[in-house]
């Protein structure tokens, strides 16, 4: 019997009450979290190729992208946030075995969410010309933040298809399909920036084509796999989906009422909570353009390689969310609380065993990263005190996941905003002055580690589970 085949027949029980035992949870948490934790590495790695790709430019290229960086993760957050409020939903009607109603709820996703991106794309390009000024980037770096972060939310429609799909299929329990075509579209991002970024060149007597559009051959690169990703998954979603497929039947593409209401209900506070939190990170990035240059492509790079750390977690949230929710689908609180026990532990060990070798092998990246010794010494600082915080923002990720698989955000998300604003953002604005950027980085780590016990705190109790549908 194959893997797949376990799955599908373990899923199948806790839609049918069935009993499953630790091992078969444990399994089941594996083989859904796997597959989403490879597609978030692979993601990140390639991220760190890009970032290397530009890195060889210069320290005004780097800037140039960190400045727009945080704006860019509040459009992605915000997109993220309303595709939830539907495949959520999704995983409820899955779980309930009401299969043509999951697929009415997909389809009504499909338009809400095209509408909403399209929306966003026109905010975006608006405020393209002049967000660097806002965000108090130096004039070199002004021009190409602008045309990057235009082309970005020109591809906003596309990015919101890819999260609403993938997040349709792994809430139906597939999260091999997903992955594999995020891992595709990841190499997709690096042969289309390395062709689209470098000029022309010759290696070892080959003649290596190349478009030489520096900052505006990263993001186009980008956006070529934005839309190989976004028609992957919607074919496989509307398609070849065995839960999904929309030809089974037919329905209405127009929301309904009550679905926008169960999907408002999810997705706005985790929006909101998106645009709070970002403008946070954006209210960040403003406190650190001052010390220049050098620590804005610093802090940049730090990211990048922080993310090699906590993108795992971020894969077993994914699994936790599926099989939470389609544990309270089926009215089975105790599994419910089963997996998420179980998700949470898998995140810390691995997100613990992250940090230990971003504290240790962080040098050797940032070598990698870029060529400028400044900039490599000012992150490898930064990332060293960050190692110490990611137990914690295992648990603050993983946990999260697990609420959002029950339709519960309102309290996460507002525990969220009061730790970023009332601890990160102050101790910032308090401890740069003094220490620089690590004084930010400093704060970010008490802001996590935080939020991680505040959320394992809350896991304990049971105003959590609660289902929508």
């Amino acid at each position: 019997m194959s893997q797949t085949t376990q799955k599908d027949l373990l899923l199948q029980k806790i839609r049918d009450g069935l009993h499953l035992t630790g091992r078969d949870q444990l399994r089941l948490a594996a083989t859904l979290s796997i597959p989403s934790m490879l597609a978030q590495l692979s993601a990140i790695l390639m991220e760190y190729i890009d970032a290397a790709m530009v890195g060889s430019l210069g320290a005004e290229a780097s800037a140039s992208i960190g400045i727009v960086s945080t704006t860019i993760w509040l459009f992605a957050g915000v997109c993220s946030a309303f595709s939830k409020g539907f495949y959520v939903q999704v995983a409820h009607r899955i779980g309930g075995n009401e299969l043509a109603q999951a697929r009415n709820v997909l389809r009504q996703g499909l338009s809400a969410c095209l509408q909403f991106s399209v929306l966003l794309t026109i905010i975006g390009v608006a405020i393209s010309p002049y967000l660097p000024t806002w965000l108090g980037g130096a004039e070199n770096i002004r021009h190409d933040a602008s045309i990057y972060f235009m082309v970005f939310c020109l591809c906003i429609p596309l990015m919101q298809m890819n999260s609403l799909c993938s997040g349709m299929l792994r809430c139906a329990g597939d999260t091999r399909t997903p992955s594999t075509i995020n891992i595709l579209m990841c190499v997709l991002d690096v042969l289309f920036n390395w062709l689209l970024i470098f000029p022309s060149h010759t290696i070892l007597g080959l003649h290596i084509p190349g478009a030489g559009l520096g900052v505006l051959g990263a993001v186009l690169g980008t956006a070529i796999s934005f839309a190989f990703g976004a028609l992957m998954m919607m074919y496989f979603v509307c398609i070849r989906s065995r839960e999904l497929n929309l030809l089974q039947d037919s329905g209405r593409f127009r929301p309904t009422l009550d679905t926008l209401r169960r999907s408002f209900k999810i997705s706005l506070p985790m929006g909101l909570e998106h645009i709070i939190m970002c403008s946070a990170q954006i209210m960040s990035t403003i406190i650190i353009a001052p010390l220049g240059t050098v620590a804005l492509a610093a802090n940049s790079f730090g990211i990048t390689i922080e993310a090699l750390c906590y993108m795992p977690g971020y894969g077993i949230s994914d699994a936790s969310t599926a099989l939470v929710g389609q544990s309270l689908g089926a009215h089975r609180r105790h599994l419910a609380r089963s997996f998420g026990r179980i998700t949470l532990t898998m995140g810390i060990l691995i997100m613990t065993l992250m940090g230990v070798v971003m504290y240790f092998y962080s040098p050797a990246l940032m070598t990698l990263m870029t060529p400028d010794t400044a900039v490599q010494l000012q992150a490898v600082k930064c990332l060293r005190i960050e190692a110490f915080a990611e137990p914690m923002f295992a648990a603050n990720i993983v946990a999260y996941g697990i609420f959002v698989g029950a339709g519960d955000t309102l309290v996460p998300c507002s525990i969220n905003l009061g730790c970023i604003w009332a601890v990160r953002i102050p101790l910032a604005a308090l401890l740069v002055g003094t220490m620089g950027l690590q004084g930010a980085w400093v704060a970010m780590a008490i802001d996590l580690s935080l939020r991680g016990a505040i959320f394992l705190w809350r896991f304990r109790g049971k105003h959590w589970m609660r289902k929508i549908v």
